[in-house]
């Protein structure tokens, strides 16, 4: 019996996919065949990404949806469930981090931003790809969470906060959704060199602690993370659910 990575056929959705982590995830997935539904805040960020997949020889279309907003997050899947009739896979990587410092200086406005998408957003998107998952009987939803889950970053607090708990949404979806043929897992990364991670990339210490306890000595590439959601994605983790995977270069070791 052979290990499949392939996505032929299937529908997958990446939010957050117009740059940095989320589109090398798309990109990867399509190469492998899947249909990529790119979606961000901006519809020219994201056609941008569909256009270079398509050109590839590829297939993906852009859907702009903001996920804090629950009408925006009602229409991208109801948009998806009449263009495609299926989702097989949900990338949950659209992310907020608006504030960096003290965490007893966090305020109302950044403190519920972060919450609104990194919690509510992640939760109600497993919920409206689960119910159209369990009408299939298969699927896989991918939770992008953070090193900060399991080790919280400083002047990060609420980030980490809320990543903390992606990672007992990730148990409860696998458990709730597992006899539904819906597995949930979370991708867990370490610092990786992205526009999103450009606060904590330009603190010099953090960055230099950062790489000398590193076992790779080196900040991550958004590409990878590709192959872990793509193990995550595919028939190759077919009997894998409520994991977590950690792509942080050996900083958690």
């Amino acid at each position: 019996m052979s290990v499949s990575f392939d996505l032929s056929g299937r529908i997958a959705l990446v939010t957050g996919g117009s740059r940095g982590i989320g589109e090398a995830m798309a990109k990867g997935f399509a190469q492998y065949g899947a249909h990529v539904v790119v979606s961000s805040r901006k519809q020219e960020a994201c056609a941008e990404v569909a256009a270079d997949i398509n050109a590839a020889g590829g297939k993906a279309t852009a859907i702009a949806c903001h996920i804090g907003d629950m009408d925006a997050l009602h229409a991208l899947f109801a948009r998806v469930q009449s263009e495609f009739g299926r989702l097989d896979v949900l990338v949950n990587n659209a992310a907020a981090n608006p504030y960096y410092g003290h965490v007893l200086d966090t305020d109302l406005g950044a403190f519920q931003k972060t919450v609104d998408v990194n919690i509510r957003g992640y939760f109600f998107a497993s919920v409206l790809a689960g119910r159209m998952m369990r009408e299939q009987g298969k699927g896989s939803i991918i939770n992008v969470a953070s090193v900060n889950a399991v080790r919280p970053g400083p002047k990060q607090g609420i980030y980490s906060i809320t990543k903390g708990a992606v990672l007992n949404m990730t148990k409860t979806f696998a458990k709730e959704c597992g006899p539904h043929g819906i597995r949930c897992n979370a991708i867990l990364p370490g610092l990786i060199r992205t526009k999103f991670a450009g606060a904590l990339l330009a603190d010099k210490s953090q960055t230099e602690h950062y790489l000398a306890t590193n076992p790779l000595a080196r900040v991550g590439e958004p590409q990878d993370l590709a192959g872990a959601a793509l193990f995550l994605a595919s028939d190759a983790s077919s009997y894998v659910t409520g994991e977590y995977l950690v792509v942080d270069g050996g900083f958690l070791t």
